[in-house]
């Protein structure tokens, strides 16, 4: 088996639902085993440390996380257009291993959640996108070739699974959002397949 890691930030459980169903396309693919984790929140507070285990969710990521995974689907929720704090606090903590070009060459996709339809999903992604392509990973999207792409009226776009979750901030995914998300983690996990062929 190898894994793919679905690395996620979620503060409302959008982007979690995301994960868990992009986790479900991996694990579509013979051969293949998503390894959930999350990173922890960003503290103002100097003395304030996490639990070393989140209360709820996937386990926090580890340096061997990245180590070993054959690919990584990475996922925040919307700040301003960009992606969320402890996700930039995590990526900007990869110095060894952007050094050590530890994700050279491994494919990877990114995904979001934002609360309304114009809340900078398209670039959050972009800006999860940049750290990725100075690790030389090798960034995948979601072809036109979704149906659900054209028609859908919630999240998804040619840069990667998304989720507007509306004013109520709900986590539960549309239909399209759902087989989209799906269609994303199928398809890292083909080129993972693919690439461990060749």
């Amino acid at each position: 088996m190898q894994d793919i890691l679905v690395l996620y930030y979620s503060h409302r459980g959008s982007v979690r639902a995301l994960a868990e169903r992009i986790a479900r396309g991996i694990e579509s693919v013979p051969g293949m085993q998503a390894r959930l984790r999350t990173v922890p929140r960003v503290s103002a507070v100097c003395e304030t440390t996490a639990a070393s285990i989140p209360e709820h969710g996937a386990p926090y990521v580890e340096a061997a996380d990245l180590a070993e995974c054959a690919g990584l689907a990475l996922g925040s929720p919307v700040r301003f257009g960009n992606m969320a704090a402890p996700m930039k606090y995590f990526l900007d903590g990869t110095i060894a291993e952007w050094h050590n070009g530890t994700l050279a060459g491994k494919p990877a996709c990114v995904f979001t959640a934002s609360a309304s339809p114009h809340g900078g999903n398209e670039t959050t992604l972009l800006s999860m996108m940049l750290p990725l392509l100075h690790h030389g990973m090798l960034l995948l999207g979601l072809p036109f070739t979704e149906p659900d792409l054209t028609t859908t009226n919630g999240g998804g776009t040619p840069y990667g699974a998304s989720h507007v979750s509306g004013g109520a901030s709900d986590p539960q995914l549309g239909e399209a959002e759902s087989r989209l998300a799906f269609a994303q983690g199928k398809r890292l996990a083909l080129l993972v397949q693919k690439l461990g062929a060749a």
